[in-house]
């Protein structure tokens, strides 16, 4: 049993000496050892020749399903000619003879177009033209060949043996830093020592949290990024955005209250910087943020205040209408636009169907990394 203990205590030790020398001190001061680099490169040749396999397979084997489509309409296969005579069945017509069953068949495609629109569709996971080794465009590709069940083998593996308690470390150290490094902060007199530091913990956690996500940001336009007494405007895909913005530079945070482990959170980041925090259910509450927003704006020293205009996630494909609000404030306005690449996992969050565990367990899991790039700040709009 000693043996046991004494082998398991050398394991975790070597765990977090890697964590710790290899992971957390050069995300602290923003260096890379290409180790993501060179495993993004693997990925993509690996995704690449999946593909061509897969291909291959469906013409080798044309009963191979096919992936579902990501909408919320299940449209049957096939010309309209075939589904009209599927319709038309029951009673056979002559050709050119009126049928009720075809008003019906114009009606159903209209509804569903009306329904699934193109509005619709931004609220739902991007669909792939391509298996990512994933189970949302899985439709027993893996069983194509013995090769391909051999890497979707070995990517459950990885995933859930090596990335998931690797993440999982980083992730508690992150954002366990954050609350105590926050609320320690918090404690000191207003100066400018105050501001330095909490800047310094907010940016060194947020490279943190995202080598627990894998993450490689790519900046463009680093010139023109938010300035201090500024307004960054971005379009809203995942929570994690605050994450891949905040690697860049610190932001003051506007959003509604949490509970729970976002909550605490929340609590002790607006302790050591000027976040600003509402709840949506209070009407009143809007012109009480408003006035505090532009009070922050005002004061040129305070950090540029990150907003998400259209007030909800979308999924990455195209961007819904931002809302004026975040425009009636006043000030520099700098907008920022975020992409993520959906080959390397769906960074989409579904707020109706996920809550924040679940989104965060599911980007944990993730086999790959996400690849995000965020064209900053490409225009610079002055009101």
């Amino acid at each position: 049993m000693e043996d046991l203990y004494s082998v398991a205590l050398a394991v975790f030790q070597l765990w977090m000496v890697m964590v710790l020398f290899f992971i957390m001190l050069p995300a602290m001061f923003g260096l890379s050892l290409g180790v993501t680099g060179v495993y993004i490169q693997i990925l993509v040749r690996i995704l690449e020749w999946a593909t061509i396999r897969i291909q291959r397979g469906r013409q080798e084997r044309p009963s191979l399903a096919v992936p579902l489509p990501t909408g919320i309409i299940e449209r049957a296969g096939g010309s309209m000619e075939e589904e009209m005579g599927h319709l038309r069945r029951s009673q056979p017509l002559a050709e050119g003879e009126f049928c009720l069953s075809d008003a019906m068949y114009f009606c159903k495609k209209g509804l569903e177009s009306i329904v699934d629109d193109e509005v619709t569709q931004c609220f739902s996971s991007e669909e792939l033209a391509s298996w990512n080794l994933l189970t949302r465009t899985n439709q027993n590709f893996r069983y194509i060949s013995l090769r391909l069940t051999i890497i979707w083998g070995l990517g459950v593996f990885v995933r859930y043996c090596i990335l998931f308690p690797l993440r999982i470390t980083l992730a508690i150290i992150g954002l366990s830093w954050l609350v105590i490094g926050t609320t320690l902060v918090g404690l000191l007199p207003e100066s400018s020592a105050k501001n330095w530091l909490s800047e310094l913990v907010h940016l060194t956690c947020y490279r943190i949290c995202a080598r627990g996500l894998s993450a490689t940001i790519h900046y463009h336009n680093r010139e023109n990024r938010p300035q201090k007494g500024g307004i960054c405007v971005a379009n809203h895909t995942t929570p994690i955005d605050v994450v891949i913005l905040a690697n860049d530079g610190c932001y003051a945070m506007v959003g509604q209250i949490h509970g729970g482990l976002l909550g605490v959170i929340q609590r002790s980041m607006v302790k050591s910087c000027p976040h600003v925090w509402f709840e949506r259910s209070e009407m009143k509450d809007r012109h009480a943020v408003t006035s505090r927003l532009r009070a922050h704006v005002a004061a040129k020293t305070k950090l540029p205040i990150l907003i998400f205009p259209e007030g909800t996630c979308i999924n990455n494909t195209s961007v819904m209408m931002f809302k004026k609000g975040s425009f009636e404030i006043g000030g520099t306005i700098y907008p920022v636009a975020i992409k993520y690449d959906p080959r390397f996992g769906d960074a989409f969050w579904n707020s109706s169907k996920y809550n924040m565990v679940n989104l965060n367990l599911k980007s944990l899991c993730l086999l790959q990394p996400h690849q995000e790039k965020h064209p900053s700040h490409r225009n610079r709009l002055d009101e």
